[in-house]
């Protein structure tokens, strides 16, 4: 895979801002009285690994005028270092457009977390291609990947527009393409077949793929193996055949991956992940991590893979370096990993927890 020379945004992405909120000291949503914000988003959260250790990223979203929550998440964004392009648009009045609510908890012990998305008269489903400079940012200023998540690109008829129109966009001017499937069975609802079709356009033009054995049957149509039984030796087995047949298909993408999970409790999990680099298979087998929210993990696995690519390292490295990105956004109350610097996250690869003086 071949990195475009100049860029000014390593990392861009369309993308939906909300608002998290969750439960402080791990309690449940329903009996909690008090709550910690942030704004958040899948995709800027695959982001946010690149702009912490110095790299230029960008949202392509939209906001409510005059709203607080959307200064609140511009906010944030710029304290995260990540530069946002988008339209503001009336409210419309109290039943008009906002930004979404994501409502979460952390769970604890075998009590599991719980996630509630209130989504109504949310302002990202109205992306369009035409709410921004496209000639400019891919042309003029240049990206090096465009980051596509199978979330905002099923969000809407509107949403998914826009992000095949970027994808275009994108590799007319020679921008890598990574796409994550993440499926999800809410937003496919009723436009299943619209749906595949435009998945498959994306996955066609894609450099790298990312997604677990369920998103590619889903999502793309892939009958896939008979299931290996829960335990992740068979899962990892069962991913590689699957993309055997998903390379032979996809053939412009050089980079296929996928996270390894099995839950031992809130607090607990087996974290893997799996990596097929042309014809060399990386595995990181299943090692046990202390979790305080698992939301974002996956996302800062791709966050962390995504910036290995961009460095240029051996695809090893880069599964290492996710791997461990994928860890410490699990280690963090937020949604997204924060890294210091490169080594604080090489030392959560190794294993090494001793304090830094």
């Amino acid at each position: 895979m071949k990195i475009r020379e100049r860029y000014r945004y390593a990392l861009a992405c369309p993308t939906s801002m909300g608002l998290r909120i969750t439960p402080e000291g791990r309690a449940a949503v329903h009996n909690s009285n008090l709550y910690y914000l942030q704004a958040t988003s899948a995709e800027s959260n695959v982001l946010n690994i690149a702009s912490s250790l110095g790299h230029e990223c960008l949202v392509l979203t939209k906001f409510v005028k005059d709203s607080p929550m959307a200064k609140f998440i511009q906010g944030e964004l710029r304290r995260r270092n990540i530069r946002y392009e988008g339209r503001e648009v009336e409210q419309g009045g109290p039943w008009g457009y906002r930004h979404q609510f994501n409502i979460a908890d952390s769970g604890f012990g075998l009590r599991a977390p719980r996630v509630w998305n209130d989504r109504a008269g949310e302002v990202g489903r109205t992306l369009d291609v035409n709410d921004f400079d496209t000639a400019r940012i891919f042309g003029e200023e240049g990206v090096a990947i465009l980051h596509l998540s199978g979330l905002i690109a099923a969000m809407s008829e509107e949403t998914t527009k826009c992000c095949l129109a970027l994808a275009k966009i994108a590799k007319e001017h020679g921008s890598c393409i990574s796409f994550d499937l993440n499926y999800r069975a809410t937003f496919w609802k009723g436009r299943e077949e619209e749906l595949k079709k435009a998945f498959h356009e994306m996955a066609s033009v894609a450099d790298i793929l990312i997604g677990n054995e369920e998103d590619f049957q889903l999502c793309l149509g892939f009958k896939g193996p008979e299931a290996g039984g829960k335990d992740l030796s068979s899962k990892i087995e069962s991913f590689k055949t699957m993309i055997g047949q998903v390379k032979e298909k996809y053939k412009n993408a050089s980079v296929y991956a996928t996270t390894l999970r099995q839950v031992v409790s809130a607090n607990e999990h087996l974290w893997g992940a799996i990596l097929l680099s042309g014809d060399e298979w990386h595995v990181e087998e299943p090692r046990s991590i202390q979790v305080m929210d698992r939301i974002g993990g996956g996302d800062g696995f791709s966050g962390g893979l995504l910036y290995g690519l961009l460095n240029g390292w051996e695809a090893e490295k880069c599964l290492q370096f996710g791997w461990a990105t994928g860890a410490l956004a699990a280690s963090s109350i937020n949604d997204y990993a924060e890294p210091a610097d490169e080594k604080q996250v090489f030392d959560i690869y190794a294993g090494n927890a001793r304090v830094q003086r």
